[in-house]
């Protein structure tokens, strides 16, 4: 599933707590579940962005060469428009799609 596919908040939104901490029983460790998966969607956004402008990227151009290039504008409005990793984060928690495990490392002393 590609990250533009993704179906989210645009805004802020409240949302059911009990329903977020389902899966894992603690409200803090959906948390950082969600955190994390936040941090991957905007790697890949980043990259993703990254990689299309480089195509219209000059590498040999001065300050007074610089021009505006109109799909680039475009290509950034779009990216503008996605919503939040954070939200995406959400939304894919919510709908059950994040894998997530458990490594074990719950010790007592």
């Amino acid at each position: 599933m590609s990250v533009k596919d993704i179906k989210a908040e645009e805004t802020t939104v409240t949302y059911d707590r009990d329903k977020i901490e389902e899966n894992v029983g603690s409200i803090y460790e959906a948390i950082v579940i969600m955190g994390k998966r936040a941090e991957q969607i905007n790697a890949e956004i980043r990259t993703e962005l990254h990689n299309k402008l480089d195509e219209f990227a000059i590498h040999n151009t001065t300050l007074e060469e610089v021009f505006e290039n109109r799909e680039q504008i475009e290509i950034s409005k779009h990216y503008e428009k996605l919503p939040k990793p954070t939200s995406m984060a959400v939304a894919e928690w919510l709908n059950g799609d994040i894998y997530f495990r458990e490594t074990g490392n719950n010790s007592e002393n």
